[in-house]
């Protein structure tokens, strides 16, 4: 069996979220995407979604700590890549639950490949993905 600083193929880590309002409008400020389908409920009632969604990267963000806090917590995981594919709207209540799960590991390289998807309550896919991350240990 292929492992990395005690992470196994087959590790799978996972953390539930509830989106906010608050949650959007810091998502707004910090990233500068004040797009109004996630702002404005007038402009957004007028979409496909007929209402305001969250920014698609708030969830890629719930990926990024699951890999960051959850994956290698003695050490440091560092994003390399990350493909992302956006399946559903998440509105303001939703619950997202985010999953990382090892899928290969190159310990010549300390480069751990994962599987990421993030599910609505209803457990439907919302956003899935792969990401490739370094993990290196703190001395």
């Amino acid at each position: 069996m292929t492992e990395l600083y005690g992470v196994k193929i087959g590790d799978s880590h996972e953390m539930t979220r509830r989106v906010s309002e608050e949650d959007i409008q810091d998502f707004a400020r910090v990233s500068g995407d004040d797009q109004p389908l996630h702002l404005d409920p007038d402009f957004a009632g007028k979409t496909r979604f007929k209402g305001r969604i969250a920014h698609g990267m708030l969830s890629a963000g719930y990926i990024s700590a699951v890999i960051g806090t959850q994956l290698f917590p003695r050490g440091v995981a560092i994003y390399l890549s990350q493909q992302l594919r956006f399946l559903r709207p998440v509105k303001v209540g939703d619950t997202v639950t985010t999953r990382a799960e090892v899928k290969e590991i190159d310990a010549e390289r300390r480069i751990v490949t994962l599987q990421t998807d993030c599910f609505n309550q209803d457990e439907k896919p919302v956003v899935t993905g792969e990401a490739a991350v370094m993990l290196d240990e703190v001395s």
